[in-house]
Formats: structure tokens, C-alpha cells, sequence
């Protein structure tokens, strides 16, 4: 499968069209952002961590029964996808306070809470990604009320797969962030990447972070957080 022309480069990938309209190659890359691109810098090797660790758990959620845009991994840092239009959402999980949920309701981080919380945000850089709700998704028409009501399921039951899978790495899963596509047929898929960068991990029983926190929080460490969850999801 060969790279053509780049459709699209984030924070974190690059997305190329292939000879297959249908199809797409995504390339992970080192550079590592936080507070909405307001602090830049470089994580060695995490490109190939989180496309191998995304790849990984995307093969465990499509073993599950979760629908996903994984297709195949090409290499260290790049794997075929299939081609999707993005849903302008990013649905979070929330299992146990941290991060902004802590800091907006006042709460110790490492609070369990007594349900697991879903939040939506609107994926817009230029608004810093605003917080939304059901109401707002409908009236601006980001997704029909019967695909919200399938992406919040599925969001469930991948924390569900998710979380009983780390558990066994002695990883807890704190929240971590999803984002949705359609393929042409308007099937609604898991798209994007589950890795350090998107997920909270903790060590389940130091409660040390393993995850892009080290480097929003300056905790030192990074490549090292993000080397242990290679070792401890895929053996390495």
C-alpha cells in the first residue's frame, strides 16, 4: 500500500491518502503538545509507542465486538486505517477525578467517583475544544440523536474492556479520550489512537502516572512512563 498525497497533519500524526480510496496510512510522530498547543516539546520514541499500543488495544476492542478504523500496522510508527469522516467530538471517560474534572468541581484527584462520568467536548482548536452537551450536539447536528446513543455505548463498554484488560497490567484506568468516525456507509467506527497521550494511567498500586501528564506537569520521566506501558501491554 503506498502513501500518496497528506491529507491532514495534527499534533501528534500525519494522515496520508493511499492508491486505495478507502483506505489511509497513519504516521505517529515524536512531537508532544499540551494546554491546547500552548507547551511544545519532544518525547523520544513515542510515536512507535503509541501506534503500537493503539494498534494493540484496537485489536483487543474488535475482538470485543467494538468496531474500529484499524485496518493493519505497516511499521514501527505507521498503520493502515480505513478512511473515515471524523464526528467533531472527543467523548471523555472518567472513572476517577483528575485533570481538568478535578480542578472545575474542586476534587482531590484520585477520587473514585461513584458512576462513570461522560463528558463531550467540540473539536475546535481555535475554541479550545468547549465542553458541550447532548443538547448542543443535536442542535448544531454533529451527530443524529441515534449515533450519539451509539458512541456513548460504545464508550461504555470499551472502558469496560479496557479497564478489566489493564487491571490485569496492574495499570488503573483513570479516563482517557475517544473520538468516532463514519465510514461512507454511515457506520459509525472507533477512530483515532488509545496511548499515553489520550488515556490517564496509573500504576495501580503506587498511583504513579504513566502517562502524557509527566510531561504537561514537568514530573520528569516521560519516555520512561511511556516505555513501561509498551512493557507491560505488549512485553517490551
Amino acid at each position: 500500500m503506498e502513501k500518496t498525497t497528506q491529507l491532514y497533519e495534527g499534533k501528534a500524526k500525519k494522515v496520508f491518502a493511499t492508491d486505495d480510496p478507502n483506505l489511509c496510512i497513519v504516521s505517529y510522530k515524536d512531537d508532544a503538545t499540551a494546554f491546547n498547543g500552548l507547551k511544545k516539546g519532544t518525547i523520544l520514541g513515542k510515536g512507535a509507542i503509541n501506534n503500537r499500543v493503539t494498534n494493540h488495544l484496537m485489536r483487543l476492542l474488535e475482538k470485543n465486538g467494538i468496531p474500529t478504523h484499524y485496518v493493519e500496522e505497516l511499521s514501527d510508527r505507521e498503520t493502515l486505517v480505513r478512511k473515515v469522516s471524523i464526528v467533531p467530538l472527543e467523548v471523555i471517560v472518567r472513572n476517577i477525578a483528575a485533570g481538568s474534572l478535578a480542578k472545575r468541581l474542586g476534587l482531590p484527584e484520585g477520587v473514585k467517583m461513584k458512576r462513570t462520568v461522560l463528558e463531550y467536548c467540540y473539536k475546535d482548536d481555535d475554541l479550545g475544544d468547549p465542553m458541550v452537551n447532548e443538547y448542543h450536539i443535536l442542535a448544531m447536528e454533529w451527530a443524529a440523536k441515534e449515533e450519539l446513543d451509539l458512541i456513548a455505548s460504545y464508550s461504555f463498554k470499551i472502558n469496560q474492556i479496557l479497564s478489566d484488560y489493564l487491571r490485569e497490567a496492574s495499570i488503573e484506568l483513570i479516563d482517557f479520550k475517544l473520538e468516532f468516525g463514519k465510514t461512507p456507509d454511515g457506520t459509525i467506527v472507533l477512530a483515532d489512537e488509545i496511548s499515553p497521550d489520550t488515556c490517564r494511567f496509573w500504576d495501580a498500586s503506587t498511583h504513579e502516572k504513566l502517562d502524557k501528564d509527566r510531561f504537561r506537569r514537568d514530573l520528569g520521566g516521560v519516555e520512561d512512563a511511556y516505555q513501561e506501558i509498551l512493557r507491560r501491554l505488549l512485553g517490551e
